[in-house]
């Protein structure tokens, strides 16, 4: 086992410290509204700064090893250890997911969605981040269960009570769904323990990831295909691949705003970890076997959530489909095998989630503002709200993966590694190269429409003129005093706050806003521009993970 147990105590504080918040809030009356939301960002920030240092620590000229590893005893009875550690693939992960906690906490503090309770909500976020978090550090099959579920229960409450209308039907699909993979996943946990005892001295196996992945290669093909195959569903509706994706668009136009940044940015990438990390190091026979039919799956999902976008009205629900077609990028590097493609789809996981998340957090200020997300109504934003207008712009750019900017690499070097998957390994029984590079033509032309809808999207929402129920009647307060608002416009207007619908809510971005969203969009820019800063540390770790590939 290639690990460095340098200050092996910092991932467990880091991981496991937004619980001290929680315990603190609970013990603060609920009408303390301010108090909850100062402790929660305050513990937020408390954990990143454990983030930094941990990124600070980490020996990234050795990004293949497991550092701050740690390996102690916890459940005996099922050979089942506390076993920790990061490498250069989940490093940026575990990163990103405290990052984006932070930043939707900062978004939170002037944007508590209805009924309200800051105390419950913001309770909710910081056992999400323990949950995902731990998900990325976890080198133990049992722990790894743990913390893959426990982000269910959260996004279940945040779903079902901060939710749109129809909140109770998209957390209860998003609950079962969800549930019913992780069981299947389990099964294939214990069952791939039992199988790998059966072929070690007595009372040696164990859940440890890394040591399943040093003894996987033992088992049968067969055996290996049929554990494979539990933990497919279980991490492929989690990604959410085609055909199993259909709780993402309801759970992601119910979510409140916060709700659906986190399940973008972060839990999507649960799913595809998994596959990383566990399913194709310790079963590297079952995954050439199963590699044309992921790649196939993943093609289907860009093609069908593409087109899927192309038929939506609501905004939300767009942006929602669109995360169907960038995972099937994600899902078709991984397909692969190859270095190249693991690099692209772990570059892409941490793209899409700035990216999308970005997306997500545009949608919610349409929301604040116009009251609606239906995108025949909306139009003029970049006339009335030019600079959330010109932001908008910008994320659709970087989601239709436009060179320079961070979308375009999870997605080019996934098309490319389709050309020759399986490192161009031609021995290997079962592999077709050429339905490959069939899957590498079908995924370039996702692109195409990946450009379609976004660009439609934009146009709908952002440019041509205001609508007359959004005119204000002070044009000064939306654009700075420049042009002139029709009488209709504004006796609409002036109807509507009568009625109170509260389209004197349109401004321009706020200050919380621009702090929330100011490192997602320095993020994208940095990551198009210099892309090696991801790359350099996820590709030794890639090589790692792929040892084991072609053996046997």
């Amino acid at each position: 086992m290639d690990v460095l147990r340098n200050n092996n105590w910092l991932l467990t504080v880091g991981t496991f410290l937004p619980l001290a918040g929680v315990i603190v809030m609970l013990f603060v009356p609920k009408g303390k509204e301010l108090l909850h939301k100062q402790i929660a960002l305050l513990t937020a920030v408390a954990t990143l700064v454990f983030g930094v240092i941990i990124a600070v620590t980490f020996k990234y000229n050795q990004a293949g090893k497991l550092q701050l590893f740690a390996d102690t005893s916890w459940i005996p009875v099922i050979h089942s250890n506390y076993t920790i550690g990061l490498d250069g693939i989940s490093l940026p992960l575990y990163l990103l997911s405290m990052i984006v906690t932070v930043l939707v906490m900062v978004y939170s503090w002037d944007h508590i969605p209805s009924p309200g309770n800051p105390k419950a909500f913001l309770i909710l976020m910081l056992v999400l981040q323990v949950g995902m978090a731990g998900t990325f550090m976890a080198q133990d099959l049992i722990l790894f269960f743990v913390f893959f579920e426990l982000v269910l229960l959260p996004m279940y409450f945040m779903i079902g009570v901060w939710g749109g209308e129809q909140r109770q039907y998209a957390s209860l699909k998003f609950f079962l769904y969800t549930m019913f993979g992780s069981a299947l996943m389990l099964v294939a946990f214990l069952a791939l323990y039992w199988q790998v005892s059966k072929h070690v001295p007595v009372g040696e196996a164990s859940f440890s990831i890394p040591y399943l992945a040093a003894h996987g290669g033992i088992l049968g093909k067969t055996v290996q295909i049929w554990l494979f195959a539990g933990m497919f569903i279980g991490f492929a509706v989690k990604v959410p691949m085609f055909p199993f994706h259909t709780w993402l668009p309801d759970a992601h136009t119910q979510a409140p705003t916060q709700g659906s940044v986190i399940l973008a940015a972060i839990l999507l990438k649960l799913g595809t970890y998994g596959f990383i990390r566990i399913a194709i190091p310790i079963l590297p026979r079952a995954a050439v076997a199963w590699a044309p039919f992921i790649g196939a799956l993943a093609v289907i999902g860009i093609i069908y959530g593409a087109l899927g976008c192309l038929a939506q009205t609501d905004m939300k629900r767009l942006i929602a489909f669109s995360s169907v077609a960038h995972m099937g990028f994600v899902m078709l590097g991984i397909a692969t095998l190859t270095p190249l493609g693991v690099n692209a789809a772990v570059f892409g996981m941490v793209a899409h989630g700035l990216i999308t998340g970005m997306l997500f957090f545009v949608a919610g200020s349409v929301k604040d503002r116009y009251h609606t997300l239906e995108i025949k109504r909306l139009g003029g934003m970049l006339k009335q709200m030019p600079k959330l207008g010109w932001i908008m712009g910008f994320c659709a750019m970087a989601s239709l993966g436009l060179p320079g900017l961070a979308g375009f690499w999870g997605e080019f070097p996934a098309i490319v590694s389709a050309y020759s998957p399986f490192g161009g390994n031609s021995t290997l029984p079962g592999v077709g190269h050429e339905i490959f590079r069939v899957f590498m033509v079908i995924a370039a032309v996702g692109t195409v429409l990946a450009a379609g809808y976004l660009l439609w999207l934009f146009q709908r929402v952002a440019f041509g003129e205001p609508r007359d129920e959004f005119v204000m009647a002070d044009a000064h307060d939306v654009h700075g005093g420049h042009g002139a608002v029709s009488t209709v416009g504004a006796a609409a207007n002036a109807d509507a706050s009568v009625h109170g619908d509260g389209h004197s809510d349109l401004h321009d971005v706020k200050i919380t806003e621009w702090l929330a969203w100011s490192p997602f969009l320095i993020g994208i820019v940095v990551f198009g521009i210099y892309p090696n800063l991801l790359f350099k540390v996820i590709d030794p770790a890639s090589q790692v993970v792929l040892k084991a590939f072609g053996k046997g």
